[in-house]
C-alpha cells in the first residue's frame, strides 16, 4: 500500500516545510509514502490562470498512473472528520487499492483535465487556505488516520 501527496511547486516558508518533513517521517511508519512535488511552471506571466492550470495538468497526468485512484482536495470536496477519514483511507485499502494519489492544486486550483481524472475530492474545509498551508494542514490528518487506524493514542 501507497500514499503520495503531489503539489504544485515546492514549499516556500521554512515552517512549513519543517512541519511537513516531520509529518512525512511519521507517515513513513504507517505507509509508503511520497511526497511530490511538481515544479512550478515558468513563464507564466504573459498566460491566463486557465492556460497555466492546464498546462499544470498535463504535468501532474504525465506522473499518474492507470492505476492509481486520485484524490483531489477541493474546497468542494466532501468533508470528514477526521475518524471517517480513517475509515475511508482504510476502506480504498480494503478494496485492494495499491496507490492513492492526493492532489493539492496551485493557487488558482487544477485543470480540467485533472478534474475529470479524479476518482474523489475532498475538502478539508469550507474555509479557504493557501495551497501552501494546506500541504501541512493534510500531512496532519493523514497522520493521525494512521493512529486511528491502528488504534494508537495520538487522536485523543
Amino acid at each position: 500500500m501507497k500514499i503520495s501527496l503531489f503539489v504544485i511547486a515546492s514549499t516556500d516558508d521554512d515552517y512549513l516545510k519543517t512541519g511537513i518533513k516531520s509529518y512525512i517521517e511519521k507517515v513513513n511508519r504507517y505507509y509508503t509514502f511520497d511526497y511530490v512535488e511538481i515544479p512550478a511552471l515558468k513563464n507564466i506571466k504573459n498566460i491566463s490562470f486557465e492556460l497555466q492550470k492546464d498546462k499544470e495538468a498535463d504535468v501532474i497526468l504525465q506522473k499518474i498512473k492507470v492505476s492509481d485512484y486520485v484524490i483531489l482536495l477541493d474546497e468542494k470536496g466532501k468533508e470528514y472528520t477526521s475518524e471517517k477519514f480513517a475509515i475511508q483511507l482504510q476502506a480504498n485499502f480494503n478494496k485492494g487499492l495499491k496507490h492513492i494519489v492526493f492532489l493539492i492544486g496551485g493557487p488558482y486550483g487544477l485543470g480540467t483535465k485533472v478534474l475529470e481524472r479524479a476518482n474523489e475530492k475532498m475538502a478539508l474545509s469550507q474555509m479557504t487556505f493557501s495551497h501552501q498551508m494546506v500541504r501541512l494542514f493534510f500531512m496532519e490528518q493523514l497522520y493521525r488516520a494512521c493512529t486511528i487506524i491502528r488504534g494508537e493514542k495520538y487522536h485523543h
